[in-house]
């Protein structure tokens, strides 16, 4: 809608955990090093807790595909709001081999899919594939024994090795929840933490997006100092934020033919849009 006028290819302030748009301020490169080694290292789990907005599910992307998605096999589990430890497990072997879920429903219980996911994770290691498992929003868990599920799917080892390297995302009540579950705590080899962006961050943030989205003359801002300013205020550094935030501008600036963003079309969106 407003993207020829601001000289853009396509919007840059989607939510949408797309990696091209990643910026890697030196928090979100800190944690993407740590969860990369996790990885490389073969030390089975780590954990990635931040407050929510701040690129945690986008960072689960630009790992996979850091690592090359050609030599990992990926299970990306967004909403773990399962009724019971069993249908964590079957999400788990449909992420890693679909081909694999057993048919009948008698063949659901733990035990069973247990067997399959030994067999699906030893074949793609042979295969020489990393099996990668990501369950985001964790901190939504209620029920202790999906935690306790995670741990025993730690215990897949071959040769002294995991077979499959666990990542937890959540937000940061997800640390006191894992906590509490000590066999699983024990088994985080690294943990990371993403907190809002600061200033020069938050600035360079939005200048990224801008040019991954197309726009050719880093030199010819289409913010201000003021409204960069005002939209940090405003947000918090919280990226989400910022995305809705800066949409929602760029936007109004063509509806109003505005040549630039200024702090008090910040106000008049926050305030038009019940942003406050």
């Amino acid at each position: 809608m407003y993207e020829q006028y601001w000289g853009l290819k396509e919007k840059p302030f989607q939510n949408t955990p797309d990696p091209r748009f990643l910026y890697l301020s030196a928090q979100h490169e800190d944690a993407l090093m740590k969860l990369s080694y996790v990885v490389t290292q073969g030390l089975g789990c780590g954990m990635l807790t931040g407050v929510f907005g701040c690129g945690k599910t986008l960072l689960g992307n630009a790992l996979l595909n850091d690592l090359g998605r050609d030599r990992v096999r990926s299970c990306f589990i967004n909403s773990p709001s399962f009724a019971e430890p069993a249908e964590l497990l079957r999400a788990v072997v449909r992420g890693l081999n679909p081909q694999a879920l057993p048919d009948k429903k008698t063949e659901l219980m733990s035990d069973p899919l247990l067997e399959k996911l030994n067999t699906i994770l030893v074949d793609n290691v042979r295969d020489g594939k990393e099996n990668i498992v990501i369950i985001d929003e964790a901190h939504a868990i209620e029920d202790a024994k999906l935690f306790e599920q995670m741990r025993l799917i730690l215990n897949f080892q071959l040769e002294n090795r995991f077979l499959l390297t666990l990542f937890i995302f959540g937000q940061p009540e997800l640390k006191g929840k894992v906590e509490n579950i000590k066999p699983l705590d024990q088994r985080i080899a690294l943990r990371c933490f993403l907190g809002p962006l600061g200033e020069d961050d938050s600035d360079k943030y939005i200048r990224h997006r801008l040019k991954v989205a197309g726009r050719q003359d880093a030199s010819a801002l289409i913010f201000d100092k003021e409204s960069l300013r005002a939209i940090l205020q405003h947000t918090g550094g919280i990226p989400r934020r910022i995305n809705t935030l800066c949409d929602l501008v760029l936007m109004t600036g063509f509806a109003k033919k505005a040549e630039k963003i200024e702090a008090g079309l910040i106000k008049t969106v926050i305030k038009d849009f019940n942003l406050g």
